[in-house]
């Protein structure tokens, strides 16, 4: 009997309605053939990251899912569910209707063209690991350690603290004193 492996995707928009995509993308990943949506975070309005322009902020998420398909597969999917909402890649760190990440797949490691697992950058990026550790606190970074080590970590870089904009406040288990790591659905 097969078993399904449990991944993560990382999920961000700042083009349009971006709320509306994030919520719609939740969908569309619990559409996929042989794929489970199990969990989602809140969702977070966030800085851009790497930009050099002018752009909206983000609103970013995570999702957890099993699924039966491989690796490349399920990206294969989630590039489906991006071009369905438009995604252009103009240039890099351009703005999005949709960006999908694979972040983790199961124990799997790999580097291709088109994908490395885990996620190359999940352990730098705020905007990824607070919802990540939202849905699965204990989750490991095969390769690095435990995810929550990271966010402790990048509490102290002032990118990271400026990307998250405070709106309410954080589950206590990922609370900060200054409050900047926050959810933006509580926010009507």
């Amino acid at each position: 009997m097969r078993k399904s492996v449990t991944a993560f995707v990382g999920l961000g928009s700042n083009l349009g309605d971006a709320r509306q995509h994030v919520e719609q993308a939740f969908s569309d990943l619990a559409r996929i053939k042989e794929t489970k949506l199990l969990a989602r975070s809140s969702l977070y309005r966030t800085a851009p990251y790497g930009v050099t322009r002018r752009q909206p902020p983000y609103i970013n998420a995570v999702a957890q899912v099993a699924t039966f398909l491989s690796a490349e597969a399920l990206f294969t999917e989630m590039r489906r569910i991006e071009k369905k909402h438009r995604r252009a890649r103009p240039y890099r760190f351009a703005p999005r209707s949709l960006d999908l990440d694979l972040l983790l797949y199961g124990n799997h490691i790999s580097r291709s063209r088109y994908l490395t697992l885990p996620h190359p950058r999940l352990h730098e990026r705020a905007f990824v690991l607070i919802p990540l550790l939202e849905i699965a606190p204990m989750v490991y970074i095969l390769g690095r350690g435990l995810a929550s080590a990271f966010s402790y970590r990048l509490r102290g870089d002032k990118h990271e603290q400026s990307c998250l904009t405070n709106i309410a406040s954080m589950i206590d288990a990922l609370s900060t004193r200054n409050g900047s790591y926050v959810r933006y659905q509580n926010q009507q």
